[in-house]
């Protein structure tokens, strides 16, 4: 019996995601309060109808397809994405009488319409250095002279970068909001490889300032007191010699 009960657990943890409830992506999805459910996008949520997965301060709000399906599925929910949808657009039901709601096709660019653009925007409050998550951003409809130049058009070209400052939910996202995340902090301990013909050799110092990967550190050598010249690869790791520069930039690659 015993056997048959552990037999029985087993199939049920194996058939967990097959039980997830199927849902249909709403043709015209639109909220009117601001905070966007499961709900007012997919229809049969069911109790998963209340759960927000983000925040409209404009007009309207777009979300990335990928990021919608994992929070569905951390939901129960599954939806399968027939259409192979790569954005979905939200807008205030008060604004859209009319149904004028259509998810973004496939690998379409943020499209440009009069004086608004499709923007990505912070979906959170950042503080400085923070390292940015795919849920951190969400693509949102602003005025066009609210967006500054060398805005990111991916978010792949933001997550895993840290916030150079602080940073206010809403606000369009900026190139200059970001910097590689730090790997080495001042007065680390670090061990430096350095590296030439073939040849590595390591030393052990302290980090005389912060460094993100690929960024000039100066370590100091307790032994003899002297500073070695470095390139940040990562957490507790840097980089000399002739080879240094290099290897520290496809480092930083790996680190993103």
């Amino acid at each position: 019996m015993t056997r048959f009960l552990t037999l029985v657990a087993a199939l049920a943890l194996a058939a967990g995601p097959a039980l997830a409830d199927p849902v249909t992506l709403r043709s015209n999805p639109v909220d009117d309060d601001g905070r966007v459910t499961l709900g007012d996008l997919f229809d049969g949520a069911g109790a998963a109808s209340g759960v927000v997965v983000a925040s409209r301060a404009g007009p309207s709000v777009v979300l990335e397809a990928g990021q919608l399906q994992a929070v569905a599925a951390r939901s129960g929910l599954q939806w399968a994405n027939p259409q192979g949808l790569r954005r979905v657009v939200v807008r205030n039901a008060a604004l859209s009488p009319g149904g004028a709601v259509t998810p973004t096709p496939p690998a379409a660019a943020a499209p440009v319409r009069g004086a608004t653009a499709e923007v990505l925007t912070w979906a959170r409050n950042l503080a400085t250095g923070d390292v940015v998550q795919p849920e951190d951003v969400i693509w949102s409809t602003v005025q066009s002279h609210l967006v500054p130049g060398g805005t990111p058009s991916d978010t792949d070209q933001v997550i895993g970068l840290s916030a150079r400052r602080a940073l206010r939910a809403g606000a369009v996202v900026g190139a200059r909001d970001l910097v590689s995340p730090r790997v080495i902090a001042r007065n680390d301990m670090v061990e430096v490889a350095y590296m030439t013909g073939g040849v590595t050799l390591t030393v052990t110092g302290r980090a005389t300032r912060d460094a993100a990967a690929g960024e000039p550190v100066p370590v100091l050598n307790l032994s003899s007191g002297r500073i070695i010249d470095a390139v940040a690869a990562a957490p507790g790791r840097a980089l000399a010699g002739p080879g240094a520069r290099t290897s520290a930039s496809t480092a930083q690659f790996a680190v993103r």
